[in-house]
């Protein structure tokens, strides 16, 4: 029987806890739905750093000029990066490499290296990568975590996670899988569940979607909330994240 489990912050990630996990890591405002969208719109590949320090020094390292920095520290763009929202990047990632910072989805990537392969999960490819999931590893345990925000709890990441359990869900038991979920990932099942109708509300409200929408980016959670508009299943391999070809 296959086991989900949900760390809720990215504070709680250990080398222990990933080991022999599929690991899908979500940031949903807006790391990982960048992440989605960035690869949907052409990236060749996105290199997710730990802060703006390590993206610059990844700069230097470039053998070619093919590249951008994308990146943001406590909800504001680093001098020099392009900002991480997803519309604002569609026109920019063709054929580029990503040097990729974010204060909390890229530092959550990074540190679930331990688990035997890890994705980046958004609404904007759940769909895509929980039957590719379901198909590549079956049975096997899956550790979702929540990016959450500088030791604490997201509630978007919370919501994004329970719309990805009931895909899982609902593919396993199309194949004859049965589940055993810890009370966490039950409790991010019927968050989501119990607020699939208002959810735009719900995000909008949220404590970074609120600082979104201030700054006049509301239509940004509207877009990240299209279930599977960017079916990709971006996973790290190494350092970098890179698109998984299915046929």
């Amino acid at each position: 029987m296959a086991t989900i489990d949900l760390l809720l912050k990215k504070e709680e990630i250990n080398d222990n806890i990933m080991k022999n996990q599929i690991a899908v890591v979500f940031d949903i405002l807006l790391a990982t739905s960048t992440v989605s969208s960035m690869f949907y719109n052409g990236a060749k590949e996105v290199i997710p750093v730990l802060d703006g320090e390590e993206a610059l020094k990844k700069a230097k390292e470039q053998q070619t000029d093919d590249y951008i920095l994308v990146g943001e520290y406590l909800g504001e763009t680093i001098e020099g990066f392009y900002p991480p929202i997803p519309t604002l990047l569609t026109n920019r990632v063709k054929e580029k490499r990503v040097i990729f910072s974010t204060t909390n989805g890229t530092v959550a990537l990074k540190n679930s290296w331990a688990a035997d392969a890890v994705y980046a999960a958004s609404m904007l490819n759940e769909e895509t990568l929980a039957n590719y999931l379901m198909t590549e590893y079956r049975s096997r345990d899956y550790m979702l975590v929540c990016s959450g925000s500088s030791n604490a709890f997201n509630l978007e990441d919370l919501y994004g996670a329970g719309s990805f359990i009931a895909n899982l869900v609902q593919i396993g038991e199309k194949r004859g899988l049965s589940w055993y979920m810890t009370d966490a990932a039950i409790a991010a099942l019927h968050f989501y569940e119990g607020n699939r109708e208002n959810g735009e509300t719900l995000l909008k409200a949220s404590r970074v979607g609120e600082s979104l929408v201030n700054k006049g980016f509301g239509d940004v959670v509207n877009y990240i909330m299209q279930k599977n508009a960017c079916p990709v299943i971006p996973k790290l391999n190494g350092e970098v994240l890179t698109l998984v070809e299915t046929k």
